[in-house]
Protein backbone atom coordinates (compact mmCIF):
# COMPACT_ATOMS: atom_id res chain seq x y z
CA UNK A 1 0.00 0.00 0.00
CA UNK A 2 1.35 3.71 -0.79
CA UNK A 3 2.64 5.42 1.94
CA UNK A 4 -0.49 8.31 1.27
CA UNK A 5 -2.77 5.35 1.68
CA UNK A 6 -1.37 4.22 4.50
CA UNK A 7 -1.07 7.89 6.10
CA UNK A 8 -5.01 9.17 4.96
CA UNK A 9 -6.05 5.38 6.57
CA UNK A 10 -4.15 6.10 10.00
CA UNK A 11 -5.68 9.68 9.91
CA UNK A 12 -9.22 8.39 9.06
CA UNK A 13 -8.93 5.82 11.94
CA UNK A 14 -7.95 8.75 14.38
CA UNK A 15 -10.73 10.68 13.17
CA UNK A 16 -13.14 7.69 14.08
CA UNK A 17 -11.89 6.85 17.56
CA UNK A 18 -12.45 11.08 18.35
CA UNK A 19 -15.86 11.48 17.00
CA UNK A 20 -16.56 7.53 18.72
CA UNK A 21 -15.73 9.34 22.10
CA UNK A 22 -16.09 12.90 20.94
CA UNK A 23 -18.61 13.93 23.38
CA UNK A 24 -16.88 11.70 26.60
CA UNK A 25 -13.91 13.77 25.42
CA UNK A 26 -15.45 17.31 25.38
CA UNK A 27 -16.45 17.08 28.77
CA UNK A 28 -13.55 15.46 29.77
CA UNK A 29 -11.84 19.08 28.61
CA UNK A 30 -14.48 21.13 29.71
CA UNK A 31 -14.04 19.20 33.90
CA UNK A 32 -10.03 19.91 32.71
CA UNK A 33 -10.75 23.63 32.23
CA UNK A 34 -12.73 24.06 35.66
CA UNK A 35 -9.85 22.11 37.68
CA UNK A 36 -7.56 23.96 36.41
CA UNK A 37 -8.56 27.72 35.89
CA UNK A 38 -9.84 28.76 39.29
CA UNK A 39 -12.10 31.57 37.63
CA UNK A 40 -14.33 29.20 36.05
CA UNK A 41 -14.91 27.40 38.83
CA UNK A 42 -15.55 30.74 41.13
CA UNK A 43 -18.04 32.34 38.30
CA UNK A 44 -21.68 32.42 38.76
CA UNK A 45 -22.65 32.73 35.19
CA UNK A 46 -25.34 29.85 35.12
CA UNK A 47 -24.42 29.92 30.62
CA UNK A 48 -20.63 29.45 31.27
CA UNK A 49 -19.92 25.87 31.69
CA UNK A 50 -22.43 25.28 28.14
CA UNK A 51 -20.86 28.44 26.75
CA UNK A 52 -17.57 26.77 27.28
CA UNK A 53 -18.51 23.08 26.36
CA UNK A 54 -19.88 24.75 23.15
CA UNK A 55 -16.70 26.14 22.44
CA UNK A 56 -14.72 23.17 22.92
CA UNK A 57 -16.70 21.17 20.58
CA UNK A 58 -16.87 23.57 17.76
CA UNK A 59 -12.68 23.54 18.35
CA UNK A 60 -12.55 19.61 18.19
CA UNK A 61 -14.63 19.47 15.28
CA UNK A 62 -13.06 21.91 13.34
CA UNK A 63 -9.92 20.08 13.92
CA UNK A 64 -11.68 16.65 12.77
CA UNK A 65 -12.88 18.28 9.52
CA UNK A 66 -9.13 19.21 9.10
CA UNK A 67 -7.96 15.98 9.58
CA UNK A 68 -10.54 14.22 7.62
CA UNK A 69 -10.15 16.40 4.35
CA UNK A 70 -6.21 16.62 5.24
CA UNK A 71 -6.71 20.87 5.71
CA UNK A 72 -4.38 23.20 7.55
CA UNK A 73 -6.47 25.37 10.39
CA UNK A 74 -7.01 28.77 8.89
CA UNK A 75 -8.08 32.02 10.18
CA UNK A 76 -12.13 31.52 8.96
CA UNK A 77 -12.29 28.41 11.06
CA UNK A 78 -12.26 30.33 14.15
CA UNK A 79 -15.63 32.60 13.91
CA UNK A 80 -16.59 30.77 17.21
CA UNK A 81 -13.85 31.92 19.32
CA UNK A 82 -14.36 35.50 18.11
CA UNK A 83 -17.69 34.97 19.60
CA UNK A 84 -17.09 33.12 22.85
CA UNK A 85 -14.12 35.46 23.23
CA UNK A 86 -16.76 38.46 24.21
CA UNK A 87 -18.86 36.50 25.81
CA UNK A 88 -15.80 35.59 28.31
CA UNK A 89 -15.39 39.07 29.18
CA UNK A 90 -19.06 39.67 29.66
CA UNK A 91 -18.79 36.43 31.79
CA UNK A 92 -15.47 38.10 33.80
CA UNK A 93 -13.44 35.75 32.68
CA UNK A 94 -9.97 37.30 32.13
CA UNK A 95 -7.84 37.19 28.60
CA UNK A 96 -5.20 35.30 30.77
CA UNK A 97 -7.23 32.63 31.89
CA UNK A 98 -9.72 32.08 28.36
CA UNK A 99 -6.52 31.34 26.56
CA UNK A 100 -5.40 28.96 29.55
CA UNK A 101 -8.47 27.28 28.76
CA UNK A 102 -8.49 27.02 24.84
CA UNK A 103 -4.92 25.27 25.46
CA UNK A 104 -6.32 23.03 27.66
CA UNK A 105 -8.34 21.75 25.50
CA UNK A 106 -5.93 21.14 22.87
CA UNK A 107 -3.91 19.23 25.02
CA UNK A 108 -7.03 16.98 26.03
CA UNK A 109 -7.70 16.90 22.10
CA UNK A 110 -4.27 15.86 21.96
CA UNK A 111 -4.68 12.85 24.86
CA UNK A 112 -7.71 12.10 22.80
CA UNK A 113 -5.65 11.25 19.21
CA UNK A 114 -3.07 9.14 21.32
CA UNK A 115 -6.00 7.29 22.45
CA UNK A 116 -7.99 7.02 19.18
CA UNK A 117 -3.82 5.45 17.70
CA UNK A 118 -4.06 2.72 20.54
CA UNK A 119 -1.46 0.05 19.87
CA UNK A 120 -2.01 0.58 16.04
CA UNK A 121 1.93 1.61 15.47
CA UNK A 122 0.80 3.24 11.40
CA UNK A 123 -1.61 5.43 13.60
CA UNK A 124 0.62 6.17 16.03
CA UNK A 125 3.51 7.44 13.76
CA UNK A 126 0.96 9.53 11.72
CA UNK A 127 -0.58 10.91 14.99
CA UNK A 128 3.10 12.40 15.77
CA UNK A 129 2.29 14.08 12.14
CA UNK A 130 -0.46 15.73 14.02
CA UNK A 131 1.34 17.57 16.48
CA UNK A 132 2.49 20.53 14.39
CA UNK A 133 -1.26 20.74 13.19
CA UNK A 134 -2.91 20.94 16.84
CA UNK A 135 0.25 23.41 17.71
CA UNK A 136 -1.63 25.44 14.48
CA UNK A 137 -4.34 25.59 16.01
CA UNK A 138 -3.73 26.87 19.22
CA UNK A 139 -1.58 29.23 17.95
CA UNK A 140 -4.33 30.50 15.26
CA UNK A 141 -7.09 29.74 17.38
CA UNK A 142 -5.19 31.82 20.73
CA UNK A 143 -4.04 34.74 18.42
CA UNK A 144 -8.12 35.41 17.77
CA UNK A 145 -8.85 34.43 20.45
CA UNK A 146 -6.65 37.57 21.53
CA UNK A 147 -8.17 40.18 19.28
CA UNK A 148 -11.15 39.59 19.55
CA UNK A 149 -10.95 40.20 23.50
CA UNK A 150 -9.27 42.93 23.45
CA UNK A 151 -11.73 44.02 20.59
CA UNK A 152 -14.39 43.39 22.91
CA UNK A 153 -12.97 44.90 25.78
CA UNK A 154 -12.14 48.29 24.00
CA UNK A 155 -15.89 48.22 22.99
CA UNK A 156 -16.61 47.75 26.62
CA UNK A 157 -14.96 50.59 28.27
CA UNK A 158 -15.93 53.18 25.37
CA UNK A 159 -19.63 51.95 26.02
CA UNK A 160 -18.64 52.40 29.70
CA UNK A 161 -16.52 55.89 29.40
CA UNK A 162 -19.72 57.12 27.53
CA UNK A 163 -22.47 55.71 30.01
CA UNK A 164 -20.75 57.49 32.49
CA UNK A 165 -20.12 61.05 30.62
CA UNK A 166 -23.71 61.01 29.99
CA UNK A 167 -24.87 60.44 33.43
CA UNK A 168 -22.57 62.85 35.04
CA UNK A 169 -23.97 65.49 32.53
CA UNK A 170 -27.21 64.37 33.70
CA UNK A 171 -26.73 64.31 37.14
CA UNK A 172 -24.85 68.78 36.67
CA UNK A 173 -28.73 69.32 34.47
CA UNK A 174 -30.32 68.46 37.81
CA UNK A 175 -31.70 65.46 36.07
CA UNK A 176 -31.96 62.82 38.91
CA UNK A 177 -34.17 59.66 38.23
CA UNK A 178 -32.60 57.09 36.33
CA UNK A 179 -33.26 53.30 35.19
CA UNK A 180 -31.61 50.40 33.43
CA UNK A 181 -27.32 50.83 33.10
CA UNK A 182 -27.59 54.10 34.69
CA UNK A 183 -29.21 53.81 37.58
CA UNK A 184 -26.80 50.15 38.12
CA UNK A 185 -24.13 52.57 37.35
CA UNK A 186 -25.15 54.95 39.99
CA UNK A 187 -25.80 51.82 42.41
CA UNK A 188 -22.37 50.48 41.72
CA UNK A 189 -20.98 53.57 42.79
CA UNK A 190 -22.78 53.66 46.13
CA UNK A 191 -24.70 56.61 44.60
CA UNK A 192 -28.79 56.57 45.27
CA UNK A 193 -31.45 59.42 45.32
CA UNK A 194 -30.80 60.30 48.61
CA UNK A 195 -27.07 59.71 49.07
CA UNK A 196 -24.02 61.42 51.53
CA UNK A 197 -21.79 63.04 48.67
CA UNK A 198 -18.90 64.67 47.79
CA UNK A 199 -17.98 66.50 44.32
CA UNK A 200 -14.72 66.26 42.96
CA UNK A 201 -13.27 69.38 39.74
CA UNK A 202 -9.47 68.16 38.64
CA UNK A 203 -7.49 69.54 35.96
CA UNK A 204 -3.77 68.62 34.72
CA UNK A 205 -1.45 71.16 35.65
CA UNK A 206 0.60 70.33 33.00
CA UNK A 207 0.46 69.60 29.34
CA UNK A 208 -1.04 66.07 29.77
CA UNK A 209 -1.70 63.46 26.62
CA UNK A 210 -5.11 61.79 26.21
CA UNK A 211 -3.62 58.40 27.98
CA UNK A 212 -2.16 60.09 31.45
CA UNK A 213 -5.97 62.09 31.31
CA UNK A 214 -7.61 58.70 30.92
CA UNK A 215 -5.56 56.93 33.40
CA UNK A 216 -6.24 59.51 36.19
CA UNK A 217 -10.04 59.10 35.42
CA UNK A 218 -9.79 55.45 35.80
CA UNK A 219 -8.16 56.13 39.05
CA UNK A 220 -10.98 58.61 40.31
CA UNK A 221 -13.26 56.07 38.72
CA UNK A 222 -12.22 53.94 41.35
CA UNK A 223 -13.42 56.09 44.26
CA UNK A 224 -16.64 56.65 42.67
CA UNK A 225 -17.99 58.16 39.23
CA UNK A 226 -15.48 59.94 37.33
CA UNK A 227 -16.00 61.26 33.48
CA UNK A 228 -13.93 63.78 31.94
CA UNK A 229 -15.62 67.01 30.27
CA UNK A 230 -12.88 68.25 27.88
CA UNK A 231 -10.00 69.26 29.75
CA UNK A 232 -11.70 68.98 33.45
CA UNK A 233 -12.56 65.47 35.09
CA UNK A 234 -15.58 65.60 37.05
CA UNK A 235 -16.16 63.05 40.06
CA UNK A 236 -19.29 62.57 41.89
CA UNK A 237 -18.04 60.01 45.29
CA UNK A 238 -20.67 58.59 47.95
CA UNK A 239 -19.91 59.87 51.53
CA UNK A 240 -19.98 55.53 53.25
CA UNK A 241 -20.98 55.85 56.49
CA UNK A 242 -20.83 59.61 57.17
CA UNK A 243 -16.60 59.21 56.77
CA UNK A 244 -15.98 62.28 54.14
CA UNK A 245 -12.41 62.34 55.58
CA UNK A 246 -11.96 58.86 54.25
CA UNK A 247 -13.52 59.22 51.07
CA UNK A 248 -11.29 62.43 50.04
CA UNK A 249 -8.41 60.32 51.79
CA UNK A 250 -8.70 57.71 49.19
CA UNK A 251 -9.21 60.23 46.21
CA UNK A 252 -5.63 61.78 47.80
CA UNK A 253 -4.10 58.17 47.39
CA UNK A 254 -5.70 57.68 44.24
CA UNK A 255 -4.71 61.22 42.49
CA UNK A 256 -1.16 61.53 44.23
CA UNK A 257 -0.15 57.89 42.91
CA UNK A 258 -0.27 58.98 39.33
CA UNK A 259 2.96 59.04 37.46
CA UNK A 260 2.41 60.57 34.10
CA UNK A 261 -0.13 63.65 35.39
CA UNK A 262 -0.20 65.96 38.15
CA UNK A 263 -3.32 66.69 39.32
CA UNK A 264 -5.21 70.23 40.43
CA UNK A 265 -7.91 68.79 42.68
CA UNK A 266 -10.74 70.54 44.73
CA UNK A 267 -13.66 69.14 46.51
CA UNK A 268 -16.83 69.85 47.87
CA UNK A 269 -18.43 70.15 51.08
CA UNK A 270 -20.58 67.21 51.72
CA UNK A 271 -24.37 67.44 50.24
CA UNK A 272 -26.98 65.07 50.41
CA UNK A 273 -29.24 63.79 47.36
CA UNK A 274 -28.27 63.83 43.59
CA UNK A 275 -30.03 66.62 43.16
CA UNK A 276 -27.65 68.84 44.79
CA UNK A 277 -24.72 67.73 42.48
CA UNK A 278 -24.63 71.20 40.37
CA UNK A 279 -24.13 73.14 43.90
CA UNK A 280 -21.31 70.51 44.85
CA UNK A 281 -19.25 70.38 41.41
CA UNK A 282 -18.96 74.83 41.65
CA UNK A 283 -17.86 74.80 45.61
CA UNK A 284 -14.86 71.77 44.26
CA UNK A 285 -14.63 74.36 41.14
CA UNK A 286 -13.68 76.97 43.44
CA UNK A 287 -11.61 75.20 46.40
CA UNK A 288 -10.03 73.66 43.11
CA UNK A 289 -9.08 77.85 41.42
CA UNK A 290 -7.11 78.09 45.36
CA UNK A 291 -4.50 75.98 43.90
CA UNK A 292 -3.82 78.17 40.51
CA UNK A 293 -1.37 76.41 38.94
CA UNK A 294 -0.04 73.82 41.86
CA UNK A 295 -0.72 70.28 42.34
CA UNK A 296 -2.68 69.29 44.98
CA UNK A 297 -5.73 68.97 46.53
CA UNK A 298 -8.40 71.12 48.35
CA UNK A 299 -10.77 69.60 50.29
CA UNK A 300 -13.78 71.75 51.21
CA UNK A 301 -14.91 69.25 54.20
CA UNK A 302 -11.49 69.55 55.88
CA UNK A 303 -11.66 73.51 56.41
CA UNK A 304 -13.04 75.84 58.53
CA UNK A 305 -15.21 78.90 57.40
CA UNK A 306 -12.23 80.89 57.94
CA UNK A 307 -9.80 79.00 56.04
CA UNK A 308 -12.40 78.88 53.18
CA UNK A 309 -12.47 82.79 53.47
CA UNK A 310 -8.75 82.79 52.95
CA UNK A 311 -8.16 80.58 49.85
CA UNK A 312 -11.46 82.15 48.36
CA UNK A 313 -10.25 85.71 48.41
CA UNK A 314 -6.36 84.39 48.49
CA UNK A 315 -5.72 86.90 45.62
CA UNK A 316 -6.99 90.03 47.20
CA UNK A 317 -5.65 88.80 50.52
CA UNK A 318 -2.25 89.00 49.43
CA UNK A 319 -2.29 92.81 47.61
CA UNK A 320 -3.13 93.27 51.33
CA UNK A 321 -0.28 92.36 53.48
CA UNK A 322 2.36 94.40 54.22
CA UNK A 323 5.89 94.57 52.58
CA UNK A 324 7.71 94.11 55.53
CA UNK A 325 5.24 90.88 56.11
CA UNK A 326 5.68 89.46 53.31
CA UNK A 327 9.17 90.31 53.12
CA UNK A 328 9.23 88.47 56.07
CA UNK A 329 7.34 85.32 55.58
CA UNK A 330 9.10 84.54 52.35
CA UNK A 331 12.67 84.99 53.68
CA UNK A 332 11.81 82.59 56.57
CA UNK A 333 10.08 79.81 54.45
CA UNK A 334 13.36 79.57 52.38
CA UNK A 335 15.79 79.63 55.14
CA UNK A 336 13.37 76.45 56.53
CA UNK A 337 10.65 78.45 58.36
CA UNK A 338 11.80 78.18 62.10
CA UNK A 339 10.38 81.54 62.69
CA UNK A 340 7.01 80.85 61.48
CA UNK A 341 6.58 77.33 62.82
CA UNK A 342 7.01 78.67 66.33
CA UNK A 343 4.82 81.63 65.47
CA UNK A 344 2.25 78.65 64.29
CA UNK A 345 2.74 76.71 67.40
CA UNK A 346 2.52 79.81 69.23
CA UNK A 347 -0.91 80.04 68.45
CA UNK A 348 -1.77 76.91 68.65
CA UNK A 349 -1.23 77.21 72.37
CA UNK A 350 -3.23 79.91 72.95
CA UNK A 351 -0.40 82.56 72.86
CA UNK A 352 1.43 80.59 75.59
CA UNK A 353 5.32 80.84 74.74
CA UNK A 354 5.98 77.52 77.31
CA UNK A 355 3.35 75.23 75.59
CA UNK A 356 5.10 76.08 72.26
CA UNK A 357 8.31 75.88 73.12
CA UNK A 358 7.66 72.29 74.61
CA UNK A 359 5.74 71.15 71.56
CA UNK A 360 8.48 72.36 69.76
CA UNK A 361 11.01 71.01 72.01
CA UNK A 362 12.95 74.53 72.27
CA UNK A 363 13.81 76.18 75.58
CA UNK A 364 11.59 78.39 76.34
CA UNK A 365 14.17 81.41 76.28
CA UNK A 366 14.84 80.37 72.46
CA UNK A 367 10.75 81.03 71.56
CA UNK A 368 10.82 84.06 73.45
CA UNK A 369 13.54 85.20 71.22
CA UNK A 370 12.19 83.95 67.98
CA UNK A 371 8.56 85.62 69.08
CA UNK A 372 10.48 88.73 69.58
CA UNK A 373 12.75 88.77 66.05
CA UNK A 374 9.41 88.36 64.71
CA UNK A 375 7.79 91.41 65.91
CA UNK A 376 10.74 93.41 65.22
CA UNK A 377 10.11 92.04 61.57
CA UNK A 378 7.00 92.69 61.13
CA UNK A 379 5.84 95.39 63.08
CA UNK A 380 3.06 93.44 64.65
CA UNK A 381 2.70 93.08 68.58
CA UNK A 382 2.91 88.95 69.07
CA UNK A 383 0.93 89.40 72.52
CA UNK A 384 -2.23 90.97 71.05
CA UNK A 385 -4.41 87.95 69.17
CA UNK A 386 -5.72 90.47 66.05
CA UNK A 387 -1.91 90.54 65.17
CA UNK A 388 -1.16 87.08 65.52
CA UNK A 389 -4.62 86.42 63.14
CA UNK A 390 -3.01 88.85 60.91
CA UNK A 391 0.21 87.17 60.62
CA UNK A 392 -1.19 83.64 60.47
CA UNK A 393 -3.86 84.97 57.44
CA UNK A 394 -0.18 85.98 55.60
CA UNK A 395 1.12 82.73 56.84
CA UNK A 396 -1.94 81.27 54.87
CA UNK A 397 -2.02 83.07 51.70
CA UNK A 398 1.86 83.24 50.86
CA UNK A 399 3.15 80.19 52.93
CA UNK A 400 1.05 77.65 52.02
CA UNK A 401 1.87 78.13 48.52
CA UNK A 402 4.82 79.03 48.40
CA UNK A 403 6.12 77.27 51.26
CA UNK A 404 4.51 73.62 50.63
CA UNK A 405 6.27 70.91 51.62
CA UNK A 406 8.41 73.29 54.40
CA UNK A 407 8.97 73.38 57.94
CA UNK A 408 6.75 77.05 57.41
CA UNK A 409 3.89 74.79 55.16
CA UNK A 410 3.97 71.82 58.02
CA UNK A 411 3.36 74.27 60.97
CA UNK A 412 0.81 76.38 59.05
CA UNK A 413 -1.16 73.15 58.37
CA UNK A 414 -0.81 72.01 62.30
CA UNK A 415 -2.42 75.38 63.17
CA UNK A 416 -5.11 76.20 60.80
CA UNK A 417 -6.19 72.87 59.45
CA UNK A 418 -4.39 70.00 56.52
CA UNK A 419 -7.01 70.85 54.16
CA UNK A 420 -4.43 71.06 51.18
CA UNK A 421 -2.62 68.22 50.09
CA UNK A 422 0.53 69.05 47.68
CA UNK A 423 3.07 66.20 46.28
Amino acid sequence: MAADQLARDSRAKIARGIRDSFDPLVSAAVDAIYAEVPAYGASTDPELRANVSAHVAAIFLQFLDGLEDDLPARRGNFTVTREQASRRLAQGISLADFLQAFRIGQITLWQGVLDAAQNDEQARSAALLLVERIMRVIELGSTVAAEAYIEAQQHQLAEHDRLRRDLVEDLLARRTTFAGRKRSALQAAGLGPQARLLVASAVSVEDTGEQALAAAVAAITGTGLATLRQDEIVGVLAVRHGDAASTVAALERAALALDQVKLAVGVSTVHSGLHEVPEAYAEAQSARDALGNSAGIVALPGLTAFEYLVIREAATAQRLIRPEVREFITQDAAAGGALIATLVAYAAADLNAKIAAERLHLHVNTAYYRLERIADRTGYDVRKLADVVELLIAIRVLGGRAAAGSQAAAGSQAATGNFITRP
